[in-house]
């Protein structure tokens, strides 16, 4: 954070809220100063926050769920990732799951109260032919059988891949850009920035909408971190998970320290005044960050979630989640399922 940061006060927050209801966009310099307004002034930023996301996306809360296929041994070194054959973690380590298994995850995660599901695999890509395909059955069976909108992770993409992903009805691509542009190299150096921009935009020529997003709490500054919300503007990001860092032990940021839940929260809040349209969901960590406080995520700019558990950790009941819309008088989006 530049040292000539101005701290701010609630009357410029809900001017720059203001302008952004109206239609504006807030500078880099505003979106500094917003990540860092003081804890008194932290439910105001929510609240504010809150008003543009009921503005630009209603009261619809989007919930997806995630399998992950193929676990462990990744050849890539990215700092925080129990699955990094770098790492000696004690992940769970399993080849690529029969079809029946992963059908079976989604038919789980639609009784949850998911409407997307996800398959996601460990590794750089998934340029094994045959396993390619074995994904694409999944991902016919899964529409077939539960309705839900199928998404993928397989890595580093190409487009062909991508428009055999779309021909099958695959509706998003997950592919996290984790981090600043200036900061990735301090977290991963197996693969580049320019590798994530390759597979973002084949996947956005072959016309499948791109989710991208990251995680707080990789030794990045909170200026960083508004300079990753303002790379995923420029790169047209609709859909932006936040995660949460849950140290693992063997990894190298096994002794990072735990954010600050309101910090969090504030961080969560500025996404949504760079990011006003977008859908912004937390995923991974907010059970272990956030505690009791995780509702102020949905009252304060975000509205979509994460259920059930994430690649290496477990989630919370989705029970506990559902409940918590109910109780903030949210509703649930319905699959937007793409015709194959």
């Amino acid at each position: 954070m530049s040292e000539t940061t101005k701290q701010i006060g609630y009357q410029d927050i809900i001017a720059y809220a203001e302008r952004v209801l109206d239609g504006g966009e807030i500078t880099r310099e505003e979106a500094e100063q917003l990540i860092q307004v003081s804890d008194e002034d932290t439910m105001i930023l929510l609240a504010m926050a809150d008003k543009i996301r009921q503005k630009f996306n209603g009261d619809e809360v989007d919930l997806c769920a995630i399998v992950n296929a193929r676990s462990g041994k990744c050849p890539e070194n990215c700092k925080f990732c129990a699955q990094s054959a770098h790492h000696e973690t004690g992940v769970t380590v399993y080849p690529f799951m029969s079809t029946e298994d992963i059908v079976e995850h989604a038919r789980k995660a639609k009784e949850a109260g998911a409407i997307r599901f996800s398959i996601v695999t460990s590794g750089r890509n998934t340029n094994n032919p045959k396993e390619f395909d074995q994904i694409l059955d999944a991902l016919r069976q899964i529409q077939a059988e539960t309705g839900l909108e199928i998404c993928c992770s397989l890595g580093l993409l190409t487009y062909e891949q991508a428009l055999k992903l779309k021909e099958v009805g695959v509706t998003r691509y997950h592919s996290n850009i984790e981090t600043a542009p200036s900061h990735f190299p301090s977290i991963c150096s197996t693969h580049d920035f320019e590798d994530k921009m390759s597979t973002i935009s084949n996947a956005q020529k072959a016309g499948i909408r791109v989710c991208s997003g990251g995680i707080f709490g990789l030794n990045e500054s909170l200026a960083q971190r508004v300079e990753m919300a303002f790379e995923l503007k420029r790169l047209g990001i609709d859909s932006v998970p936040l995660n949460i860092l849950n140290p693992i032990k063997g990894t190298p940021f096994e002794q990072n320290e735990p954010l600050d839940a309101l910090e969090i929260l504030r961080s969560f809040a500025t996404f949504r005044f760079i990011l006003p349209t977008a859908q912004i969901r937390t995923a991974g960590g907010r059970e272990v960050n956030l505690r009791d406080l995780q509702a102020l995520a949905l009252t304060g700019g975000l509205n979509g979630i994460m259920v059930g558990g994430y690649l290496t950790t477990d989630g919370r009941s989705p029970l506990e989640d559902l409940q918590m819309i109910e109780d903030l008088k949210l509703k649930r989006t319905q699959p937007q399922v793409a015709q194959a």
